[in-house]
């Protein structure tokens, strides 16, 4: 018996749950359009564009969060990235608090354009309504960021700032 040629008798795809499985250049994309707005459009046009990022993140997360205290939003702000994220954690610390991430999904990306982080800093301040700074970083070797909550420094200047 002669083998069969032509098309498989059945087909097979990826269906777009599974489609996270295979390797993907996202970053290579981001870095370029980024490096593009800054040749075409100036710095400041990389401001505009990362603030509108953060602003569009901050209106999709603030009906999750609103109306509840502070300790609620960093709970449901463990899943920032990814829902359920089992590699983001809160600490407290005396007054304050930690939100310790430990797996950046724009790692690559925000390796090589450390503004890429001012998205998150920002948007954080905005969603919890108190001060925000990275205290560490992935980018200086610190193996993950570490974003300090300020509990008790209440802001009311939410301007989009680079880190």
């Amino acid at each position: 018996m002669r083998g069969r040629t032509g098309r498989p008798a059945t087909a097979y795809r990826l269906t777009e749950a599974d489609e996270h499985l295979f390797p993907k250049r996202y970053d290579a994309l981001s870095l370029a359009m980024i490096d593009a707005i800054a040749d075409e459009l100036g710095p400041d046009a990389v401001t505009r564009v990362l603030a509108r990022v953060s602003e569009d993140r901050v209106k999709a997360l603030r009906p999750m969060v609103g109306g509840r205290t502070l300790e609620e939003r960093l709970e449901l702000l463990k899943g920032w990235y990814t829902e359920d994220d089992a590699y983001m954690s809160v600490e407290r610390d005396g007054d304050d608090y930690r939100l310790i991430e430990r797996n950046c999904p724009y790692y690559n990306a925000a390796m090589k354009r450390p503004a890429f982080c001012s998205v998150s800093t920002h948007a954080l301040t905005q969603l919890l309504g108190v001060r925000v700074h990275r205290e560490a970083k992935f980018q200086d070797g610190d193996g993950r960021c570490v974003f300090r909550v300020h509990a008790n420094e209440r802001v009311t200047d939410t301007s989009f700032a680079l880190e």
